[in-house]
């Protein structure tokens, strides 16, 4: 809420048909709002063309556009763009564009700030303000689309939610938003082209699984040992490793969805021979591919990242025993762009 004016974007169709009937309007005008909202992108009541003067007037004095403000952007040498925005409360929040040969890829947020603590991110130094909205999520995507378009000359090719925050302790938003993004009354967007990544709550897993999602899921595991994991990243201590173990199995089992693990190689803490062999014995359970990542200095000095030819032996490992492995090359590293560095500084 702002004042007595509510977002227009958490309003439903049918919620939005009720509010335009109201106003004596007939009822495919609520329609034609939504698609404005949700099919082109518009937040604000002006650039509804085709909606009456009336009706707009009507809109806009009960309803309002929560929008993001860009109020800084950094572009690396590499090409990557990060995005800082400011929202309508002053809290802030970031989204990086990563453009690549044959791909523009969006990398948003869902939350601001993000309360999981895991040791080896710089996002875990701002203490979580709140949820982002479904609108706010949503719009980091247009936002991110537009500047594809005017910078790369292409929309974007993929998403995924990486950024700050984890996506399954803001469930309902970031599925609403993801809805409007593939929806064919939204943006059409493919979901083959989404990825969801988390620390690995394993009720949020289920819970995708029941909702039968098309998109894909990245696990973010950073060690098979529960030990380390746990000294890693304190989510292990109420899911642990069985438990996202088990969890997988369901997603899986439930969506045919072959999941992505993504593993940070950290020097002298995960990335030994014995690691590695793990890691594959923990890639059984279900059809996978794995990303390893270099690490990307942050707000901490107590890690270091993995010699190159560490990361290659421990990548012939995995290979050795027919996973499918990527040692994915960070980018946006010099503007605090590349995994684990978004901590609102741009």
């Amino acid at each position: 809420m702002t004042g007595q004016k509510t977002d227009i974007r958490t309003l439903n169709l049918k919620e939005l048909e009720q509010v335009v009937s109201g106003y004596n309007q007939p009822a495919f005008r609520a329609k034609q709002v939504f698609e404005w909202i949700w099919k082109k992108g518009i937040n604000n009541f002006e650039g509804m063309t085709n909606i009456p003067d009336q009706l707009r007037k009507n809109l806009s004095e009960k309803f309002i556009f929560l929008t993001l403000d860009e109020i800084n952007r950094a572009e690396s040498t590499d090409g990557t763009i990060k995005l800082l925005f400011s929202l309508h409360d002053d809290k802030k929040t970031e989204c990086v564009l990563i453009p690549s040969e044959d791909r523009v890829t969006a990398c948003i947020s869902s939350q601001t700030g993000c309360n999981l603590g895991c040791k080896f991110c710089s996002t875990a130094g701002i203490k979580k303000a709140r949820d982002l909205s479904a609108g706010e999520i949503f719009e980091q995507f247009i936002a991110s689309d537009n500047l594809s378009v005017a910078k790369f000359g292409r929309p974007l090719s993929n998403l995924v939610l990486m950024g700050m925050g984890e996506p399954l302790l803001n469930y309902e938003n970031v599925m609403n938003a993801v809805e409007k993004i593939i929806s064919p009354t939204g943006l059409n967007f493919s979901p083959q082209r989404i990825t969801l990544s988390t620390a690995g709550i394993t009720a949020g897993i289920r819970k995708l699984a029941d909702d039968d999602v098309k998109f894909n899921l990245a696990i973010s595991l950073h060690a098979a040992n529960e030990k380390i994991r746990q000294g890693l990243m304190p989510v292990t201590n109420s899911n642990t490793i069985e438990d996202l173990k088990k969890a997988i199995i369901y997603f899986h089992k439930k969506t045919g969805t072959r999941v992505t693990y993504e593993y940070l190689m950290l020097k002298d803490i995960n990335d030994s021979a014995v690691h590695a062999s793990e890691f594959a014995e923990f890639c059984k359970i279900t059809p996978c591919k794995i990303n390893l990542i270099e690490y990307n200095p942050g707000d901490f000095d107590v890690f270091k990242s993995s010699a190159p030819e560490t990361i290659i032996r421990f990548s012939e490992i995995l290979k050795s025993k027919n996973l499918i492995v990527n040692i994915r090359k960070s980018r946006g590293k010099d503007i605090s762009a590349a995994c684990g560095q978004l901590a609102n500084k741009c």
